[in-house]
């Protein structure tokens, strides 16, 4: 069933979902691929709790302290705050650069700095705990050896076990050669 809200700029065929339209603006900050069903999942899932804590903090207003019912109403917000944050969560791309966006931090390369994009077959963390598993992953070599986490330079923007590609392989597949068309548009412009 199509919802025609969803898909007011977008072309109804299943081809045309990753051609950018010619009057988006590529100056803007865009997430090449959609957030997958676990990311939300969890964020509908806090979403909700957070809700019962608002209606919550209401009820302890209106009959017991208020003070307690600030505290409620600061855990609903920060609640909603971190569902939100992790929505946001991913690869971003413009003209600028490539952003990659985790929860607690924000890391922004230029498109002069990127070295190498590439999908590599190694362990991958899981949905993005501590734990590995074999997998593949967007490795990202920055150009000057400070691109990421790691001391080489490589950081794994994009992962088949992440939450946005858990069992979605080829979902996995398009979003990793959209970012590498990004990269090879933009690195390859003049006074980039």
């Amino acid at each position: 069933m199509p919802l025609p809200f969803l898909t007011a700029d977008r072309a109804f065929d299943e081809q045309a979902d990753d051609v950018v339209l010619p009057f988006h603006d590529r100056q803007r900050w865009r997430r090449p691929y959609r957030p997958g069903p676990y990311r939300v999942g969890l964020a509908a899932l806090v979403l909700l709790l957070a809700s019962f804590v608002l209606v919550a903090a209401v009820i302890i207003a209106a009959t017991t302290s208020v003070t307690t019912a600030w505290v409620w109403f600061g855990l609903a917000v920060l609640m909603i705050a971190g569902a939100l944050r992790g929505l946001r969560t991913g690869v971003w791309v413009s003209s600028a650069g490539l952003r990659h966006v985790a929860f607690f931090a924000t890391r922004t390369t230029p498109w002069a700095r990127v070295g190498a994009l590439r999908v590599v077959q190694q362990p991958v963390r899981w949905m993005g705990l501590p734990r590995t598993v074999q997998g593949q992953g967007l490795v990202l070599e920055a150009r000057g050896g400070r691109g990421g986490a790691a001391a080489d330079g490589r950081v794994v923007l994009l992962s088949t076990h992440g939450a946005d590609f858990l069992g979605l392989p080829e979902v996995f597949d398009r979003a990793a050669d959209t970012v590498e068309a990004w990269a090879d548009e933009y690195r390859t412009v003049p006074g980039r």
